[in-house]
Parts: structure tokens; sequence; C-alpha cells
């Protein structure tokens, strides 16, 4: 038995409106105007986490708290990050802190491969990142994660031959679902292209005044 749940059964839950899914957890994005608020606020989630048994990546700011729940034995989202975010609302609403949806993103790093171990090993040796399991179980060019989740997760896509005319690294920048086209008409405004659309509202591919690409994603089509 698992209690997995969907990006989908995650953002319908009640008493969430504070959420949004970001690839396989869902962030939070308090606005507390001081420093010695947040950390009322991290005293609440702290308690609120020890007494569920469930603990979320919490980083505190001088004037925001953002909040990252996952379940790492399901490799992704379940009841227990609903319960939990469901009472770190309820806690922030009591102390009187808004939330910010619009200012939660994340943000991963992809490089394109021809020999993926190969490229993989580098990176993992400069950076210092762990190789995560690929939900397949056997990946030998595995995504990499900063061990304190500090910095952005780097992935590896498969490449056939090398692309002379484009670059080869690319930015993933991860946007709540409801700030994609927001986000997208933007990056468009300030003289980007947008290179297609095929794959939206899963990601959008866009693209700099000198052809160098990045894609705004979301949860929607993903899972």
């Amino acid at each position: 038995m698992t209690d997995a749940i969907t990006a989908a059964e995650f953002t319908a839950g009640e008493g969430i409106g504070e959420w949004r899914v970001l690839r396989r957890s869902a962030v939070a994005r308090f606005t507390t105007g001081s420093f010695t608020r947040g950390v009322r606020l991290v005293s609440r989630i702290g308690a609120l986490a020890e007494a569920a048994n469930h603990h979320p990546d919490v980083d505190l700011r001088y004037g925001t708290v953002t909040v990252r729940t996952w379940s790492h034995d399901v490799g992704g989202l379940s009841a227990r990050d609903l319960a939990l975010a469901r009472e770190i609302s309820m806690a922030a609403r009591e102390l009187d802190v808004a939330a910010d949806p619009a200012g939660v993103k994340d943000v991963t790093i992809g490089i394109d491969a021809i020999v993926g171990p190969e490229v993989q090993q580098f990176w993992q040796a400069l950076l210092g990142h762990d190789a995560q399991l690929s939900r397949g179980g056997n990946d030998a060019a595995a995504p990499l994660s900063d061990p304190d989740g500090r910095l952005p997760v780097v992935w590896f896509q498969q490449s056939d031959e090398r692309r002379e005319q484009r670059n080869r690294i690319h930015l993933d920048v991860w946007v709540p679902y409801d700030q994609a086209e927001q986000r997208v008409a933007a990056v468009v405004a300030a003289g980007g292209r947008l290179v297609t659309d095929e794959f939206a509202p899963s990601w959008w591919v866009l693209a700099d005044a000198e052809g160098n690409e990045a894609c705004v994603c979301t949860w929607q089509g993903e899972f």
C-alpha cells in the first residue's frame, strides 16, 4: 500500500491555496516581513513536522520563509505532504503571514550528452552532487542533486549527435502552473523568442536574442 498522490490530487486539496507543485514536490513561499516573524513561523513548522514525523525543507531569509515538502519513499507527493501543507498554511494564517504563490520557482540544468555516463561522472565530481535513482531504477546517467538541496539539479538529455548551432546546456525554470503563460509572455516581451509550445502546458521552449534556449516548465502533463 502507498499513500502516493498525483500533482493534480494535491492541487485539488482543500486548505492549501498557498502551495504550488514544482517538479515532484510542493512549495510555499511566505512573506514574513522580518526575520523574527520568520523564526516564529519556522518554529511552528518544526513542531508540526515533528508531530507528523514528516520533515520538509525550510529556507529562512530576512523577509521570507520558503517550504518544500515531498516524500522520499514514494519519489514524489503523498497524502502526508498534503496533510502537512494544510497544517503549515493554517499556522501561517494564525500568525497573519501572507503567502506569495507567484514567487515560487525552481531551476534545473539540462545537459545534452552523447556519452551520458562519462559526462555525468565529470559533473558529479565537479559539483559534489549525489546521483539520484531513476524511477526505472537503472539509469547510468541519472540526475545529480545537491546533498543540501540548495543548488540546482543537473540532468542529462540523451543526444545522438553534437548540436553545433545551439546550446547544449540549458536551464529549466519551473514555475507554478498558473504563472507559466505570464512568464512566457514576459520573456517574449523582454526580447525572447518562443521556439515551440508543442509540449505546453508541460513546457515551453524559448530562446534569447542569440539563440540560447531555456524552458519554462510546470507539473502539468508530467504526472
